[in-house]
């Protein structure tokens, strides 16, 4: 069995916590936009999700962008269904805790989003971010489609280059198909609007992005 303290490594599947069936409750607006939390969304827009440490700052820096339309944080990439958010802090569900986009591209192109991504945290870091250490902290793109996952690895080349100039490391950002998205409780939504001086703990590496 995986030692309830190691959680820097994804568990083994007799490991994985059951979870659930039935599905988190979620308000019905963002609180900072009005803009539906779960759709269905206007005709047009796009999905995005990344996974970029604690998932507080993360939203914020997503809703704060010019073109977003909503955001939500939650759970992905891991085994457990519907996750609670100790569960997940366990180690034992594989989960990352992500934000998923609600972007419009006629207003912000899904390249900007990686800029955003790329240069708002370490994505050098394996399984923590800064003090907050385990997978659910992982550096991860989850893309919607072949054009998405060829910007997400064109971009990640490219601030490889960036970073190995500036004497950095190896990203360890994880590329995969978007798995399915379980949001999280309700008082982690938009929780930097509702707590202004709440923990935030984006850091990016220093290094500017130019792709």
């Amino acid at each position: 069995m995986q030692d309830i303290g190691n959680k820097v490594a994804m568990p083994a599947p007799g490991d994985v916590l059951p979870g659930r069936k039935e599905a988190m409750a979620v308000v019905a607006a963002h609180i900072v936009s009005g803009h539906p939390m779960q759709g269905p969304f206007p005709a047009g827009l796009q999905l995005a999700m990344f996974g970029m440490g604690c998932f507080w700052g993360v939203e914020r820096l997503f809703w704060q962008c010019d073109g977003v339309y909503s955001t939500a944080v939650g759970y992905a990439a891991g085994s457990t269904p519907n996750p609670h958010y100790e569960e997940v802090c366990s180690g034992l569900t594989g989960h990352n805790e992500v934000v998923r986009v609600v972007f419009d591209p006629q207003r912000v192109h899904y390249a900007q989003l990686l800029r955003l991504f790329w240069e708002g945290h370490d994505p050098s870091q394996g399984m923590r971010q800064g003090n907050d250490v385990g997978t659910q902290y992982r550096s991860g793109i989850y893309v919607f489609g072949a054009l998405q996952r060829q910007a997400a690895e064109v971009s990640r080349e490219r601030y490889q280059s960036a970073l190995t100039a500036a004497g950095r490391g190896v990203i360890t950002t994880e590329i995969v198909d978007a798995p399915l998205f379980y949001f999280a409780e309700d008082y982690h939504q938009q929780y930097l609007a509702k707590n202004p001086h709440g923990y935030c703990a984006l850091v990016g590496c220093g290094v500017p992005f130019s792709g």
